[in-house]
């Protein structure tokens, strides 16, 4: 019934469109297709047609940009509440967490009244260097899949469009605007898409953004394969696509080849020169020269001016969309649960975690990721929140009786886009400091990694080394010479060189936690929340033991012009499990603070054919001494292949939770079809027949149990 009263919708939405578009003329119908600002495109005064306002925001929504500029409009009343970047998000493996996060930013969205909001991102994890990889879910297409399906419809729920980007292979930054990427169609369909399709497919996401880089010699923003044929048709894709900032090149590929709305050509638009002015964007003037000359035909346009209305009549035009919320205490306590289930525990040493409160304990926090705002920086993801609890208040606040004693230990300058400012201290200075508050603790705790700065994690530039920057490294092993009870917190969006693993109790993986930050860490570092966070991506040892790394420059970064991912479809544990490279941490992996057993797994059947549901149930139990979660993976693997295979990949997961002294079952369902590879020599899905192995465990590199099937 459901489906009948849905195709009555539609019809009377395209309908009302036809009546719309009838009425526009050619001028009106080109100037819904390119920007009046920089965060907006025009409407049809005349016919009450609104304009659409965009605004950045993965994890929260950008404070006011001014009209015609990248300066903050200064507005008093544009603070928001920051949620966790999307590797936290990810490292939950909690698709209803994904859900309520989706919901909660976009009704911030909406409250700020947004129509369309610039996010999420679900790029794959490639390499470590990429500066932008804190904004994606991780190197997993099937993880990545499962958490932007809800997010994108959590978002939608407002009246808000969600615009999944970036679309698509823009995995690193260096070079971004012009990088000609060569992948094969095996690695694109298999690794690169899948969380875009499903955000269509699954999410019906009502906006996508296309990338900077190249395609096979074509610009993702307007490239035929990509945007016409994998998006518009096979995925039947109802939406608007809409340009990167700036990434739009040429007038006739942006009108026949799938661009509908092109945003920040440019950068002067009303100012001091009229060459980028909004009317001298390739789909505005140069756009209507081409229709009127009968080069494009109007079709072309009308096919744009239609969906920019669909997506109105979603979104602005939809009388019927809620008001918004912003700030509540229903988002912080959202932005404080994705944060704490998404903190990953990665070592503890003879329980150095969770730390007590007790009198005559003396606890330095040493680091200037402590203090540091996590908000600010890293490009076009920088917030403005109501507030931010900066790890080291939230320690405080929450350790009444030890006593807390904190030094910086290494500084940097502040985060700007596109350029690195010195820090005001002097650095043996600060680690002299930090050296005598180590000397004088019972416990150490040292707070560093990265910041969202230029060539850290930030967007416009990649990393320059893998290592830990401003002497972290070398401040490390001399703290551990006069303390070596210490525990690492690390606050980071990549994955880091660790020199020092071997010699420190404890680590955590702290992520850009947001608004909550600190209360977030202190009730994992504390106890009063069990850690069940998993990796989403691998940390290798050295970066040479990354796949795109392995293959060398012309791999990653390229040679300038082109660049080839040589490693294919093996990318993230797929290579290092199937390479057999030990990974310094693995893809889901992650500690608790009780203990778990997986028992008694099996497979409904032992043969399966095309479409059907494979069952897999089992028992978790916790046999530690306090309550807790657990994540149960399951990775399918096909040996004797006719085709090259990862040994495995991830195809089912559920997170559960299980109280001390208790068991629960746990069932994961697996589509037959959904272990189908990406056959190059007929370009379609192939089911290929024979024996397959399932691989139960709680992190790819951690399997207790393998189950072997046949597919006939």
């Amino acid at each position: 019934m459901s489906s009948i009263v849905n195709a009555q919708k539609d019809r009377i939405v395209e309908e009302k469109i036809d009546s719309i578009l009838s009425l526009l003329t050619l001028e009106e119908k080109v100037a819904m297709c390119h920007a009046q600002s920089k965060f907006s495109t025009p409407g049809v005064p005349r016919l009450g047609i609104p304009e659409v306002w965009m605004s950045d925001g993965p994890h929260g929504v950008r404070a006011e940009i001014n009209w015609d500029n990248w300066g903050y409009a200064e507005w008093s009343n544009d603070s928001i509440t920051a949620f966790p970047a999307l590797t936290c998000l990810a490292s939950t493996f909690n698709p209803d967490l994904a859900k309520s996060y989706g919901i909660s930013v976009g009704e911030e969205a909406r409250y700020r009244k947004k129509d369309v909001l610039l996010g999420p991102g679900v790029n794959i994890y490639r390499t470590p260097l990429n500066g932008r990889n804190f904004e994606y879910m991780g190197e997993d297409p099937y993880l990545a899949s499962k958490l932007v399906v809800p997010y994108v419809k959590g978002v939608q729920e407002n009246g808000v469009a969600a615009c999944v980007k970036h679309f698509a292979l823009n995995n690193q930054e260096l070079w971004r605007d012009h990088i000609n990427v060569e992948v094969s169609d095996r690695a694109l369909y298999e690794i690169y898409l899948p969380a875009f399709k499903a955000s269509v497919i699954e999410g019906g996401a009502w906006a996508m953004m296309g990338a900077y880089n190249k395609f096979r010699g074509q610009y993702c923003c307007h490239n035929e394969l990509l945007l016409n044929k994998i998006l518009k048709t096979d995925w039947g894709f109802d939406g608007v696509v809409i340009s990167d900032w700036g990434g739009a090149h040429n007038t006739y590929e942006a009108a026949m080849f799938g661009l509908d709305m092109e945003m920040g050509t440019g950068t002067d638009g009303l100012g001091t020169t009229t060459l980028n002015h909004y009317e001298h964007y390739y789909l505005a003037s140069p756009f209507l020269k081409l229709l009127k000359k009968g080069e494009v035909d109007e079709a072309i346009v009308n096919d744009k001016a239609r969906r920019i209305l669909r997506l109105m009549l979603r979104t602005n035009m939809n009388s019927n969309r809620p008001l918004g919320k912003m700030n509540n205490v229903e988002h912080h306590h959202v932005a404080r649960k994705v944060a704490t289930e998404g903190i990953v525990l990665l070592k503890n040493k003879e329980n150095f975690f969770p730390i007590e409160d007790r009198e005559g304990l003396t606890i330095a926090v040493i680091g200037e990721n402590a203090k540091r705002s996590m908000t600010a920086g890293g490009g076009s993801s920088e917030l403005k929140p109501q507030f931010e609890i900066s790890p080291l208040e939230g320690i405080k606040k929450r350790y009444k009786n030890a006593q807390i004693v904190h030094a910086m230990g290494f500084a940097s300058g502040p985060s700007v886009y596109d350029q690195i400012l010195p820090s005001p201290y002097d650095a043996d200075s600060l680690k002299v400091e930090a050296i005598e508050i180590a000397k004088k603790a019972d416990v150490v705790l040292f707070i560093g990694g990265l910041s969202k700065s230029h060539l850290q994690d930030c967007e416009g530039a990649d990393r320059k080394q893998f290592e830990l920057p401003f002497g972290q490294d070398d401040l490390l092993n001399d703290i551990m010479a006069v303390n070596k009870n210490i525990g690492v917190v690390l606050i980071t969006g990549n994955a880091v060189e660790m020199p020092w693993l071997d010699k420190i109790n404890g680590l955590i993986q702290g992520w850009y936690l947001g608004s909550i930050a600190g209360d977030a860490l202190a009730d994992v570092i504390s106890g009063d929340v069990n850690p069940s966070g998993k990796l989403p991506f691998s940390f290798p040892i050295k970066l040479k033991d990354n796949a795109a790394h392995y293959f060398g420059e012309l791999s990653y970064p390229g040679d300038s012009i082109n660049q080839f991912y040589k490693e294919d479809i093996l990318v993230g544990y797929r290579w290092h499990d199937t390479k057999k490279i030990k990974p310094l941490f693995a893809f889901g992996e992650g500690m608790s603070y009780t203990s778990f057993e997986l028992s008694d797994f099996k497979l409904n059947k032992k043969t399966y054919t095309k479409g059907e549901q494979i069952t897999i149930s089992g028992t978790v139990s916790n046999t530690g001494i306090v309550d807790g979660a657990e994540v149960v993976q399951v990775y399918v693997g096909k040996s004797k292949s006719k085709v090259k295979r990862a040994l495995k990949e991830l195809k089912g997961f559920k997170k559960i939770v299980v109280k001390r002294g208790l068991s629960e079952p746990v069932q994961i369902t697996i589509n037959v079809n959904d272990l189908a590879f990406y056959d190059e020599a007929i370009k379609d899905w192939n089911l290929e027949k024979g024996n397959y192995t399932a691989y139960i465990g709680n992190a790819s590199n951690n399997i207790s149990k393998k189950i072997k099937f046949e597919i006939k």
